[in-house]
């Protein structure tokens, strides 16, 4: 399988002018752990976390250490350390290295970069921009889809029913479900995640039984009401 197969498409992003209080709110509202930080073209430029949002004046969390402990510490550590307590704008404290992946990734891969570098997500780009995301839990939802998950990846048939079924649902106001995960293997659609109403799942389980192709469904869904 590859980044394709799993990735999320509806991705929560930022821009490099934004104000911290926003990102962090959506952070809370959102429940994702960084975000992408993309410019006015589209291009990813960085990554802002929770870490850097850790020590705050606002919360009282900013970093104290002994006088004598500071005065040996380099500056360039102070200076950063201040930067993030302090920052009302993105870019004063986001990451500018990002560590990302092409569609064509393998899953393989893609866990190697979330170990290597002891990440959550890894953002997918195509020419630089963004396109989707892959994290954790993206992983182990494609594992519980199928116990023999194969470096070749989904037969080109699968891909075309995700990308189908995901186009349809983008399209629909009764439901963000597409923000969350599809994933389709061997013609069976997999739905993760929660659904907000009884008419809400109904109506999911007829989209997906419309798309051309599918096979059968297994509904793995997580009623909010």
């Amino acid at each position: 399988m590859k980044a394709m197969d799993v990735m999320s498409r509806d991705v929560v992003t930022c821009r490099p002018d934004d104000d911290i209080a926003e990102v962090a709110k959506l952070l809370a509202e959102r429940d994702v752990s960084a975000l992408p930080v993309v410019d006015d073209s589209g291009m990813v430029v960085g990554v802002i976390s929770e870490a850097d949002l850790m020590r705050r004046e606002e919360i009282d969390t900013e970093k104290h250490r002994p006088w004598w402990l500071e005065a040996v510490t380099p500056g360039i550590i102070l200076a950063k350390e201040f930067a993030k307590e302090h920052a009302r704008k993105v870019d004063e404290i986001m990451s500018d290295t990002v560590v990302s992946a092409s569609e064509d990734t393998s899953l393989a891969e893609i866990a190697t970069l979330l170990e290597k570098h002891r990440i959550k997500r890894v953002p997918i780009l195509r020419d630089g921009k963004l396109v989707g995301i892959v994290s954790r839990s993206n992983l182990i939802q494609a594992l519980a889809s199928s116990s023999h998950v194969q470096a070749g990846g989904d037969a080109p048939g699968d891909r075309s029913i995700r990308l189908e079924l995901l186009d349809r649902l983008d399209g629909q106001a009764w439901t963000d479900f597409g923000s969350r995960n599809v994933i389709v293997r061997d013609g069976v659609v997999h739905l993760w995640g929660l659904v907000g109403s009884e008419e809400e799942h109904k109506a999911l389980v007829a989209l997906a039984e419309q798309v051309p192709g599918v096979k059968g469904l297994s509904d793995e869904t997580f009623p909010a009401y």
